[in-house]
């Protein structure tokens, strides 16, 4: 069998296992014919509602290196913005080829917080495709961090490298970092590497206030996908993806989300206390109640998946609340 007949076999079988959509699943049939269809098709793929995260992750960086004095260099600063969008999309999109048959089998999903962006499963792209896009977008971001590199200082190639091999590897094999129950970890270290990567350009170097700004954010982050694996741990356990989720089971599991949310919680403080931080960031933990309240709605329907959509919704809010609070502390504190 040719390459091409066997991808489009492979298509067509993933498409066949999940003919039942959810109510707000992705479907051909609502999108308008022609050029217009394709490219929002695209876009669409890249799930950017997620990336608002590495939005407030960028802006954080840059927030840190105004607190310090630093004068922000726009168009340095609107790339940084641009191509770390364009990176996260990347890795969105290589997750879901990747993930494609586990998410075809996964009949808990939450839509749109887990189970991958549909778009393979209900036949709006091709697994040839996806990967197309997702490695094309990972690769555009290459010349972006060159020319930021050689406008900053060349400790930033190694961020940026950092930043895609984590992108690449956290679903993509040998490393497949998520199924090895590195997933958490992985975007720890992406997320930090925003922050940092985002005060790097415009510092042209290292400091410490990124490091501990953008690490309870980070902490945040991996929360939201921590919660978000919950639903899909049935699926991943049968396709051998092992979790942390499915290495400890779902009643387990809850602990380590109350793990994680304290972490984070003590990063302003310690931050504070270290003389790191301005105490004005103390603001951020006005997002902790909502990392609570997704804590009790978790510890309570760990067990039952379809009952988590107000856990992950407020993790997520708890994440951006806290990331914008930390910004405007930052902002005000002007050294």
């Amino acid at each position: 069998m040719k390459l091409s007949e066997k991808q489009a076999v492979d298509s067509e079988r993933l498409t066949a296992k999940t003919a039942v959509r959810g109510p707000l699943e992705p479907d051909s049939h609502a999108l308008r014919p022609g050029c217009y269809r394709n490219l929002l098709t695209l876009l669409l793929a890249t799930r950017p509602a997620f990336l608002a995260v590495t939005l407030t992750a960028v802006l954080l960086g840059l927030a840190s290196a105004y607190a310090d004095g630093v004068v922000i260099a726009l168009l340095p600063a609107a790339l940084t913005l641009l191509f770390a969008l364009v990176a996260h999309a990347g890795a969105n999109v290589i997750n879901d080829y990747h993930d494609r048959d586990n998410d075809a089998e996964n009949t808990e999903r939450l839509f749109p917080y887990s189970g991958g962006s549909r778009f393979i499963q209900n036949g709006l792209l091709t697994p040839k495709a996806t990967a197309q896009l997702g490695y094309g977008l990972l690769l555009a971001v290459i010349p972006a961090g060159l020319w930021l590199a050689a406008h900053s200082a060349p400790g930033l190639m190694f961020i940026g490298l950092a930043g895609l091999l984590i992108g690449w590897g956290y679903s993509a094999p040998p490393l497949a970092l998520a199924s090895r129950g590195l997933g958490e970890l992985a975007i720890v270290a992406g997320w930090l590497l925003v922050v940092v990567g985002s005060d790097y350009v415009q510092r042209r170097g290292f400091a410490l206030l990124p490091l501990v700004a953008g690490s309870g954010y980070a902490l945040l982050v991996a929360n939201i996908l921590y919660i978000n694996q919950f639903p899909d741990a049935t699926a991943d356990a049968a396709a051998g993806k092992r979790t942390l989720i499915v290495r400890l089971g779902r009643r387990r599991a809850r602990v380590g989300f109350i793990a994680i949310l304290l972490l984070s919680a003590l990063c302003v403080p310690l931050g504070v206390i270290f003389a790191v931080l301005p105490a004005p960031t103390f603001f951020a933990l006005l997002a902790l109640p909502l990392s609570l309240a997704a804590a009790r709605e978790l510890w309570h329907h760990a067990q039952t998946p379809a009952r988590l959509a107000p856990a992950i919704r407020c993790s997520l809010a708890a994440a951006q609340l806290y990331g914008c609070l930390l910004i405007a502390a930052l902002i005000f504190s002007k050294r």
